[in-house]
């Protein structure tokens, strides 16, 4: 008999034994799996965005410096990388691949071109290369989403979304220390090579995981759940619209403000580093809300971030100083990610069937506002005698559509 109990207890133990040993191993190979997704997702977003869309910024008081573009030249440059990012992002809405293939070929892409940029002085060459540079961070930025969001949902970790999405900040101030400690011992098309190294090196680790983990595992629920909780692409119009207005929003102030400091102050030490400092705020910003958005309504949080970078928008129109372009700076800095993350994982959980083609009108959306940002401000410009007062009136008239936005989301959020 007790020979008999000792043998049903010692089956059961190791029966136990290998149970928790399985459990185990798999919630370590869930937090390598989630360690890795995040490391992926944030480092193609600081190559495609930090470096590939905003390494421009930095980098064209360097190529004016060197004679090899002004100012004008600048403008159009910078529109070029507009358009071609509404045209990646309507590409992204439309291309029926996979998410990760979409990120290798938009990293890949940016690589190759930001050194290409390097490799040739004539200005017809450089504007096409910023139009497919804007394509590629548009295809990079829309496939991270839809590839990093959706493993975090299957992971059970949507709460690190800030991490992946911190990469942006990260890139920019990369970018930036970059230009800030060796600009004045490089030519920029030699800086431009550089980058271009340092975006190749960190895209190993993204394209080797994408191709490893190529598709987030669907959960056994969705299926069941679709018809009920997910809402048609059609249902996501709204948001697109906002997503429209926080671009109007956003480009006007980044565009601008470093023109205000420079009449202001006259220290090259402090536009160098201003741009690290906003990529700072900007990657902070997201993990620090990521935390949050557990006990938070995603909707809330994208409709006060509106209200706070409508106020960062109408400061400088209505108070010209050092200080209120530092906090107009701070402000629009530390909401444009944290907009793009929430904005994205709003969009991705009401229509996850067709994550890619939903975020890709969403990027689309935010395209087409950027690239009417300029266009209004110059046509205001146009009616008025002051570019000064046309300025102002442009940046109220963002302020208002932010504002307006964030009416829309708080009236349409969830009860918590």
């Amino acid at each position: 008999m007790i020979v008999h109990f000792y043998s049903l207890v010692s089956a059961h133990r190791v029966r136990f034994n290998g149970d928790m040993d399985t459990i185990f191993s798999a919630s370590v190979r869930s937090g390598r799996t989630t360690a890795a997704v995040c490391a992926a997702a944030m480092i193609s977003l600081a190559v495609a965005m930090g470096i590939g869309r905003f390494a421009f910024t930095p980098l064209f008081p360097l190529m004016v410096r060197d004679g090899l573009i002004d100012s004008h030249a600048g403008a159009m440059l910078a529109a070029a990388n507009y358009l071609g990012y509404l045209a990646g992002a309507l590409v992204a809405a439309r291309i029926r691949i996979k998410p990760a293939l979409l990120l290798a070929l938009g990293l890949a892409g940016t690589v190759i071109i930001t050194a290409a940029v390097g490799w040739t002085v004539s200005g017809f060459w450089w504007a096409v290369l910023r139009f497919l540079a804007g394509v590629m961070s548009a295809w990079t930025l829309v496939a991270t989403s839809a590839w990093g969001l959706g493993w975090l949902a299957a992971l059970g970790r949507p709460d690190l979304a800030g991490v992946q999405f911190s990469g942006v900040g990260i890139g920019i101030a990369a970018a930036g220390l970059f230009c800030l400690l060796l600009g004045t011992t490089l030519p920029s098309p030699q800086m431009w090579i550089g980058l271009a190294a340092l975006g190749a090196l960190a895209s190993v680790l993204p394209l080797v995981l994408s191709r490893s983990l190529p598709s987030p595992p669907a959960p056994a629920a969705t299926a069941a759940a679709a018809p009920v909780s997910v809402a048609a692409p059609s249902g996501t119009g709204g948001l697109i619209v906002c997503y429209t207005l926080f671009g109007f929003g956003y480009i006007l102030p980044a565009t601008y403000l470093p023109a205000l400091a420079r009449q202001l102050v006259d220290d090259p030490h402090v536009f160098g580093l201003a741009w690290p400092v906003f990529g700072a705020a900007a990657a902070v910003s997201t993990v620090l809300v990521s935390w949050r958005l557990a006990r938070a309504n995603r909707l809330s949080v994208w409709a006060a971030a509106h209200v706070l970078m409508a106020i960062g928008v109408l400061l400088p129109a209505v108070w010209t100083s050092l200080t209120s372009v530092t906090l107009a700076a701070l402000l629009v800095g530390g909401t444009f990610m944290v907009i793009t993350m929430v904005g994205m994982q709003e969009a991705r959980a009401r229509a996850e069937g067709q994550a890619t083609r939903v975020l890709g009108r969403m990027t689309a959306g935010f395209a087409l506002g950027q690239l009417a940002g300029p266009l209004v401000s110059a046509g205001i410009a146009r009616l008025t005698s002051s570019e000064a007062g046309a300025l102002k009136l442009a940046l109220a008239l963002s302020a208002l559509g932010l504002l307006a936005s964030a009416v829309y989301l708080w009236r349409l959020r969830r009860p918590e």
